[in-house]
């Protein structure tokens, strides 16, 4: 008797095995054809290129959003340099955007100035020679969308930005490398040490006006227009202005210390004019 139940439970044991392997090996059958047929495709990364190495930009497309002003061309970001962490995000704004950004601040411009580390005053200096002015955050709908954008992008809450500042850059006009993060405790006060900095392209720039990282790491002769670039930007990693890019960098790590590689600034503008909008992020809820 015993014998003849342990020869039935074996046998249940193996039915069970056999039917457990049937459907498995159906379903396999199923994938197979559904991939002959081309109804699915497996996930292939051909991403082989090292952090640093920028012959071949990583390329991420992006969602078409319905927010904003105007129709927005093909979006896509790039990863630019691991250090500092730098990104582009292609067609950010559409042309209308920057058309109404430069709109509404052109007729406020003044000249631009620096933070004082002792005080934490605005004070006029010659390493920055451009003019600029303010917009209030959520100004209206067309910033409040811009803003939102900024916000999913960046993943940093809006309460945390600084309301976006408009540049105008003539010929000869220019912003020495400076950091943004602050080395002083008066201008962190205010929500704190600033993270990251979103710089908006308003308008093309024939001739410089370049984003240059000096002391950024990485093979810079790579770039696909490294020979279009001025002299001023061939001194680091440089970013051509192009109507509608935005240049996503971070002053902090992701410790949370400070990152001297994200040390920036503006090349001269040779021919035509440069138009841009910056956000800047910080670590805590900014008061404005």
């Amino acid at each position: 008797m015993a014998k003849g139940r342990h020869t039935r439970l074996y046998g249940r044991k193996w039915s069970t095995f056999t039917l457990v392997f049937s459907v498995l090996f159906m379903l396999s059958l199923v994938l197979l054809m559904l991939l002959a047929l081309g109804i699915v495709s497996l996930p292939v990364s051909s991403d082989d290129s090292t952090p640093n190495d920028l012959s071949s930009f990583r390329r991420r497309i992006v969602e078409r959003g319905g927010d904003g002003l105007g129709k927005r061309r093909e979006q896509w970001t790039e990863v630019l340099s691991w250090e500092p962490r730098a990104f582009i995000y292609h067609n950010f704004l559409s042309k209308e955007e920057c058309e109404y950004l430069i709109s509404i601040a052109e007729p406020h411009m003044a000249k631009s100035t620096v933070v004082d580390s002792k005080t934490g005053r605005s004070k006029d200096s010659r390493v920055r020679t451009s003019s600029g002015m303010f917009l209030r955050r959520g100004r209206d709908k067309i910033v409040r969308d811009i803003e939102k954008r900024i916000a999913d992008f960046t993943f940093i809450p809006t309460e945390h930005g600084e309301g976006l500042q408009v540049l105008h850059y003539e010929v000869g006009q220019k912003y020495d490398a400076h950091f943004d993060y602050f080395l002083d405790e008066f201008n962190t006060k205010n929500g704190g040490q600033r993270v990251a900095t979103l710089l908006m392209y308003l308008s093309d720039v024939e001739e410089g006006g370049e984003t240059v990282f000096p002391s950024a790491k990485g093979n810079f002769s790579s770039l696909p227009y490294w020979n279009e670039l001025s002299d001023c930007a061939k001194q680091g990693l440089a970013v051509k202005p192009k109507m509608g890019d935005a240049l996503l960098f971070w002053s902090m790590r992701p410790d949370a210390t400070l990152d001297p590689s994200s040390l920036h600034g503006g090349c001269p503008v040779i021919k035509g004019n440069k138009w841009s909008s910056t956000k800047w992020m910080h670590l805590e809820e900014y008061g404005v």
